[in-house]
């Protein structure tokens, strides 16, 4: 048996046989990730899959291929719907399919591996929708978090597919940025915490991948979420302690987790696109943090050098000799045959790259089981508990930004209730970008799950009011009316980022020309923050009709909604899945209590910016004709009951603090501690988010919350312990020594 196709054989052994079989031809096809995947099938009149010419094409030009990406990616950019796509029921059979033509196209009979988009559950027809990742980021929960990537990385698996594409290293600094909801939220602890459960769920431990585990790329390295203007794709005006402290600290836990792959983002650092840039993606990312695995280049971003280089083939060279091992559609990397004959890349540096693609097949098990035989059998669906937990996750981010008249949870004097605004009665709206088509039925609105969680004898009535953009006020009265003759309001107001065929889509995906719904999402930036005109002057009119009112916001940013202050009550949900209505349902009924943070500080205008929690220690004056302070502080979420926090005590590197439920309700605080350096050798940040542990608590139970700091804080600080970062200026400090260099930034010195 050759050594390469011997399973008995150490992966590194088999990688190096391999590699000394192909040719510089077989080499270059192996680091091409070409075409679009719904481009290599059809599906014939009686339902069948046959392939296309444009596969065909591809693997005889490649001698093979590489990888592929997005074959069952499913939604109006791809064109694929439910009637031309693979469903749960025959998607593997697809990828069967198309294995092995690429496995029979290869000399050497390499497969390919089939890289799919999971950014918030596998973007493919029937997939489990979970909600998106500043809903993940508001739960505070990476446990929680964990079940839901392992889920889904068993969906992906069991569907053909072997790469999940998941964005996790973005923060949001700028929520003007269509992507923000891609975002875990604004602080890298939180991020970092976040990435690691979602590498722990999907991949699982050990170097080999088991049959229901996927090997993650995680999107995007690095700095992408502080791009000028909050602008897709725009320059990033990063200084080296910035990019270390606020940008680099989730893909540092990512890396720590053992992920198998990070993707080089758009931007530009310091004038060098990521793509391009060695001093990222291989000083740093290889040579200082020790990275073994794969370097995936973003949707055309190596072709985006040529501005650089001045053609396509030489930027394919700078992209290979910075760090990329894989490219994504582009021209580039077509060339690198042509690259090594000029010169311009060496033997050795197409050898590494190749070897770490072909390491990762090794891993999943290829060679072996290129197709068939899925972890829950060919043509089954993935295990039957993916609603359960995204509506779990939908819960748990839902959170209660204030209740000042204690109308909520809904009290039993209340008989009638209505339910009003663009997003009360429907579901559509509530998924995200990046979300395959949904089957009809599926999914529940706020309205749907009123009606079915709400005592008997309830009753609701339901008024639109008006669109989600736009100034149409035709449909005001109606909501008005409705709410007058009722107890209680309940105005469900928000964003989209639905996509629909109008839309005008870039080459890469990214929506160039928004729908008139399309408010959020890749490509949807927003100069302002503030809803629609008519949502606004909807809010204005239901309030001043005197009847208690409760705004729940469904957005994919934080949005500057100052007027939802009138309110009896305000919670923002995010986009929270298809089953967000139960959700949010729940948690207005008390059914389920508010145990949502926020992942982010909630402005009061765009013309605050930026408004993040952990600003430089400055003076940080107010506006004179505004606060500089943002409305809701990062970490902010109210309960249904109240608790107490005991004076915190430090011993060593452990804070301890006693929490008490001291309210006639269940309900689960989360304690946060900062930090704040008192002596370093550069300007320190206000506070500094380092650890914190989510607490359920029985009215009137008392429990002791341990807390660890990690190993990589040093010097003179200050902590707090707090329910906030706004609690925690304000809590009283604990000073101590953190062993190690004083005075540097552990961030940075990384």
């Amino acid at each position: 048996m050759l050594t390469y196709r011997d399973p008995a054989a150490p992966v590194e052994a088999r990688v190096g046989d391999l590699l000394a079989r192909m040719t510089l031809r077989e080499k270059a096809g192996q680091l091409n990730q070409r075409m679009y995947g719904w481009d290599a099938y059809r599906r014939t009149p009686d339902g069948r899959f046959e392939l296309t010419d444009a596969l065909h094409a591809e693997t005889e030009r490649f001698a093979g291929l590489g990888a592929l990406y997005g074959l069952l990616r499913a939604d109006a950019w791809s064109g694929v719907d439910l009637t031309s796509g693979a469903g749960a029921a025959d998607s593997a059979a697809l990828a069967d399919l198309v294995q092995c033509h690429i496995v029979q196209s290869s000399r050497l009979g390499i497969p390919a591996l089939f890289v799919e988009e999971v950014p918030h559950g596998h973007m493919a027809l029937d997939g489990t929708v979970f909600p998106v990742n500043l809903a993940v980021g508001a739960t505070w929960d990476p446990g929680l978090y964990e079940r839901a990537a392992a889920h889904a990385a068993a969906g992906l698996r069991a569907r053909g597919g072997h790469v999940a594409l998941v964005s996790a290293l973005d923060i949001a600094r700028d929520p003007r940025w269509g992507r923000t909801e891609e975002c875990f939220g604004e602080d890298p602890y939180l991020a970092a915490r976040l990435t690691e459960a979602l590498v722990r769920g999907m991949q699982g431990q050990g170097e080999l991948f088991a049959a229901d585990k996927a090997p993650v790329v995680l999107k995007h390295f690095a700095g992408q979420g502080a791009t000028v203007g909050g602008r897709n794709s725009a320059e990033s005006e990063l200084g080296p302690r910035e990019l270390h402290e606020i940008h680099l600290p989730a893909a540092r836990a990512g890396v720590r987790a053992q992920a198998a792959a990070v993707m080089a983002a758009y931007n530009e650092v310091d004038g060098l696109p990521c793509a391009g840039n060695r001093a990222l993606l291989h000083d740093l990312l290889r040579e200082r943090w020790g990275f073994e695995g794969l370097v995936m280049a973003d949707g055309l971003a190596v072709d985006r050098l040529a501005r650089i280089t001045g053609d396509t083939v030489s930027a394919g060279a700078l992209a290979l000799n910075a760090g990329v091992d894989l490219s994504l559609w582009d021209d580039g990397f077509t060339h690198l045959e042509e690259a090594v004959g000029r010169g311009l890349v060496s033997l050795a540096a197409l050898d590494a790259a190749v070897a770490r693609v072909l390491r990762l097949k090794f891993r999943l098990g290829l060679f072996e089981q290129p197709y068939g035989e899925q972890p829950y059998g060919s043509g089954k669906s993935a295990p039957p508990d993916g609603r359960e937990l995204s509506t779990a996750l939908a819960r748990s981010a839902v959170t209660l930004l204030h209740n000042d008249a204690g109308v909520l949870p809904v009290r039993p004097t209340v008989s009638r209730i209505a339910v009003l605004g663009p997003h009360a009665a429907t579901s559509a709206h509530q998924l995200g970008d990046y979300t395959a088509p949904q089957r009809p039925g599926t999914g529940t609105s706020v309205l749907d799950g009123l009606r079915r969680l709400a005592p008997a004898g309830v009753g609701l009535r339901h008024a639109r009011g008006c669109a989600l953009t736009g100034d149409d006020r035709s449909g005001i009265p109606e909501a008005v009316a409705t709410a007058a003759a009722s107890d209680l309001a309940v105005l469900v107001l928000g964003g989209s980022s639905a996509r629909t065929p109008d839309t005008g889509f870039a080459a890469n995906g990214a929506a160039v020309t928004a729908v008139s719904e399309m408010t959020c999402g890749e490509g949807a930036d927003l100069a302002g923050l503030r809803l629609g005109a008519a949502q606004h002057a909807l809010l204005d009119a239901v309030v001043a009709t005197g009847t208690p009112t409760v705004v729940v916001l469904i957005q994919g940013r934080p949005h500057a909604v100052p007027e939802a202050g009138r309110a009896a009550a305000l919670l923002t949900a995010w986009y929270p899945g298809p089953w967000g209505g139960d959700a949010i349902a729940a948690v207005l009924l008390g059914l389920a209590e508010p145990s949502g943070r926020l992942p982010v500080s909630v402005p009061r205008s765009v013309a605050q910016l930026p408004v993040y929690y952990n600003h430089k220690d400055t003076e940080y004056g107010g506006y004179v004709d505004e606060s500089a302070e943002p409305l809701y502080s990062f970490g902010h979420g109210l309960s249904y009951t109240t608790f107490e926090y005991g004076t915190p005590r430090l011993s060593g590197r452990t804070v301890e603090v006693d929490v008490t439920n001291t309210g006639d309700r269940y309900g689960r605080t989360v304690v946060q501690v900062y930090l704040r350096r008192l002596i370093t050798s550069v300007w320190p940040r206000t506070l500094e988010l380092c650890a914190f542990e989510g607490v359920g608590l029985a009215p009137g139970e008392r429990r002791t919350v341990t807390l660890a700091l990690g190993a990589e804080l040093t010097g003179v600080v200050e902590i707090r312990v707090a329910e906030s970062s706004r609690a925690a200026l304000k809590a009283v400090p604990l000073q101590l020594t953190l062993s190690g260099c004083a005075g540097t930034s552990p961030r940075a010195a990384e």
